[in-house]
């Protein structure tokens, strides 16, 4: 259990650990510590469990006898897919604390359990390698960094590590529930799987994570003033792969359809707040402003310019989004944005 992955990095930045205080995340929490890793650890408080103002609590003083900071968010969060929500809430947690007190990596302890129910789940909604592999090692979400250090270390494994050095940890009893879909999955599909198969699956998320590494091409996103460009990718599909990528780190997941009508369409409104819009060289991301009245002048150098009519609005509004546009058309140096 003590070969972590990315070890030299981890040893090499400021860490902070996305810490609940299961099986998983105080397995991690105290691997980190035998492997001398300086870090700090971040909980977030839903109030969803009779338990989970004592969670935060322990988790309070679990960094403390360890001479780390916790820092604790609190929120109440009502309403549907409350699954959803609270990831949009827990990122923007994380991603105001690396901001404010500079992590280089953030730490999150899916295991290859998780690996194999989300393939599944995934296989199921019809989608390709990419979104098939969904947790890797390694990755970038936004601004933020995001290493699994566990990825490659079973369920099994992680609960026999706590219970041989007798680690207190919390149970979510909510994990046994199979009105959950992917409860479901794990009882009656992954966790079988993974109890015949261990070393052959965790060879296969090697193989498939290479394989994904050369045929999908990283993209990254500049920004300036809420416009977002891109330079395009040789292939539409790592492309369309990055724009739900940055989608999800803005808090905006496409449907299905909505992803069919961009490959298609090339122009499309996603959750009718944003736009996205591939052109030849560049893709630009924007936020959508409908029935915005627009001078003649204006109009006439967008039409010149071939900009897209539905990103026009936000862009009558914002003078440097237009400018850095409009040079990136004219195939000047986009300015930089203060």
């Amino acid at each position: 259990m003590r070969n972590l992955l990315h070890l030299e990095q981890l040893r090499e930045g400021k860490v902070l650990l996305a810490f609940s205080g299961g099986v998983d995340s105080t397995a991690l929490f105290h691997l980190l510590l035998d492997s001398k890793i300086d870090f700090d650890i971040a909980h977030v408080n839903y109030h969803a469990r009779p338990t989970s103002d004592h969670e935060a609590a322990s988790a309070e003083l679990l960094a403390q006898s360890h001479g780390l900071h916790c820092y604790v968010h609190s929120c109440h969060l009502n309403g549907s897919n409350f699954e959803h929500h609270a990831r949009i809430e827990r990122y923007q947690f994380f991603d105001y604390l690396i901001k404010k007190h500079h992590y280089t990596y953030l730490l999150t302890a899916h295991q290859l359990n998780d690996r194999l129910e989300w393939l599944m789940m995934q296989l199921c909604r019809g989608c390709g390698l990419p979104e098939l592999l969904g947790v890797k090692s390694m990755d970038k979400r936004g601004e933020i960094t995001l290493i699994r250090p566990l990825l490659q270390h079973d369920r099994q494994e992680i609960e026999a590590y706590l219970n041989e050095r007798n680690f207190s940890h919390f149970i979510d009893e909510s994990n046994y529930d199979e009105k959950y879909t992917r409860n479901r999955f794990r009882h009656q599909f992954s966790t079988p799987m993974m109890r015949e198969h261990t070393d052959a699956l965790r060879r296969s998320f090697r193989y498939l994570e290479e394989d994904n590494e050369s045929l999908i091409e990283t993209i990254n996103f500049e920004e300036c003033d809420g416009l977002y460009w891109s330079k395009n990718p040789i292939n539409l599909r790592s492309l369309l792969y990055g724009i739900d990528q940055h989608l999800k780190s803005l808090g905006t997941l496409m449907s299905g359809s909505e992803k069919e009508d961009l490959k298609k369409e090339k122009n499309c409104v996603i959750s009718r707040t944003i736009v996205v819009s591939i052109e030849e060289e560049y893709t630009f991301i924007a936020p959508y402003h409908a029935n915005v009245i627009m001078d003649k002048g204006f109009r006439e150098e967008c039409r010149k310019l071939k900009i897209n009519p539905k990103l026009r609005g936000f862009l009558y509004g914002s003078p440097k989004a237009y400018t850095t546009i409009r040079r990136l058309k004219e195939q000047l140096k986009p300015l930089l944005c203060d």
